[in-house]
């Protein structure tokens, strides 16, 4: 796997969540050796929720473009 803000090498690496979230106390997580880069199961999910929002606001407005009908210049 490579870093997505890098392109470094990903190791699977154990942490530790100090916050106590839903999440169990230990988690495995990637982390990059070039930049320290860490995605984890619910960064991940984060993201991936935060792209398909942008994809459908995205073709949204891509469809509202469409129906619009500019007026012709004048000339």
């Amino acid at each position: 796997m490579t870093c997505t803000r890098c392109s470094g090498l990903m190791v699977v690496d154990h942490m530790l969540d100090m916050q106590e979230s839903h999440l169990s106390m230990w988690m495995q997580a990637h982390r990059c050796l070039a930049c320290g880069n860490i995605v984890d199961p619910m960064i991940h999910h984060q993201r991936m929720l935060r792209h398909t929002q942008r994809a459908k606001r995205l073709t949204t407005r891509l469809a509202l473009t469409k129906k619009v009908h500019w007026p012709a210049a004048a000339a």
